[in-house]
């Protein structure tokens, strides 16, 4: 469990979202990635990588990858607390923290920065 008011380490692959009106740090730990590849059922990361790509997630897969963020980044979340919490912004809200936590685990914390315009 992380200690209250860290921050995220975007090096480390971690992001920060408003869940259930607190301050949550998610990661898609080595672990984290693990539960995705067996709920997705690919073989490898370039598998996961490569089913993320398409951009076509439904809801359930969502709920899947916020979940395993959630508890690589320290919180004790069960994917069924997931689907039923709060979150700003509702579906947009859910999509754009599958957004950031992928691309903090996929691209980096250096390419994001690359990206962005000055």
């Amino acid at each position: 469990m992380r200690a209250a008011g860290a921050r995220a380490n975007r090096r480390r692959g971690e992001i920060e979202a408003m869940i259930d009106g607190e301050r949550r740090i998610l990661c898609l730990t080595l672990g984290a990635l693990a539960e995705l590849e067996t709920a997705f059922a690919v073989d490898s990361l370039t598998g996961l990588a490569e089913r993320f790509a398409d951009g076509r997630l439904r809801a359930a897969d969502m709920i899947r990858i916020i979940g395993a963020g959630l508890r690589g980044g320290g919180n004790l979340y069960s994917d069924d607390e997931v689907a039923q919490a709060d979150i700003e912004g509702g579906l947009g809200g859910y999509a754009a923290i599958v957004g950031s936590l992928l691309t903090a685990t996929f691209v980096g914390a250096e390419a994001e920065t690359a990206a962005r315009p000055l």
